[in-house]
């Protein structure tokens, strides 16, 4: 599927998946003062940097409407963005903070809340195309951060490539032909920072070898 680079088909009202349509509808009930809708991308229009995630969480995009903000897991994400100077600040609080991304843009392979964090794999399909109008958009040579195997599978889908010719692995560089680089990580979640699966240190290690090749 082939999309303009200067237009989005994503909307706010999407209701492609009826299990994440009612599980929304329950949320919203439940926690009134939340966004509770399909969660835009961030960031920069044609990014040099894009990083994929897995999906909403419940009391982080979901509640507050931005990307990786609210919860634990973009803690770090955010502070390794500052650090290496893709953003004006190492904390993201909620969408009127004015933190502003630089030369990078923040999506996720599913935009809504998906019940205990698992998406099905029809949902991971539906949501697809906005991930490929992402791709599309980006910097002829940029660099796609997938934050997690569900991210790394959803961005070769997209991209139209074999999964299997490119395993995941962290830390892994998987640079294409038409002069895209697509990297591995460990999704900064709670639980693979608190059981150091992904340490700040592995962390920051990627993204110097982002900056690095984004430099040459």
């Amino acid at each position: 599927m082939i999309f303009s680079k200067n237009t989005s088909s994503f909307h706010l009202n999407c209701i492609d998946c009826p299990r994440l349509r009612d599980h929304l509808t329950q949320v919203r009930k439940q926690y009134p003062t939340y966004y509770s809708r399909p969660v835009p991308s961030f960031g920069n229009a044609h990014p040099r940097l894009l990083i994929v995630g897995l999906a909403p969480g419940m009391h982080g995009a979901n509640a507050t409407g931005r990307v990786f903000t609210g919860d634990h897991a973009g803690i770090l994400l955010y502070q390794m963005l500052h650090k290496h100077g893709f953003s004006n600040n190492p904390i993201s609080k909620n969408s009127n903070d004015g933190l502003k991304l630089k030369n990078s843009r923040i999506t996720n392979a599913v935009r809504c809340l998906p019940p205990q964090n698992k998406p099905l794999g029809d949902e991971i399909e539906n949501c697809n195309h906005y991930l490929s109008e992402e791709l599309e958009n980006i910097k002829k040579e940029a660099i796609v951060l997938c934050l997690g195997q569900i991210a790394h599978r959803s961005t070769f889908k997209a991209l139209g490539r074999k999964q299997s010719d490119y395993p995941f692995k962290h830390g892994q560089f998987h640079r294409l032909d038409d002069g895209k680089t697509i990297v591995d990580s460990y999704h900064c979640s709670r639980y693979n920072t608190q059981t150091k699966r992904l340490t700040e240190a592995m962390f920051d290690k990627v993204f110097k070898n982002i900056k690095k090749q984004l430099e040459v």
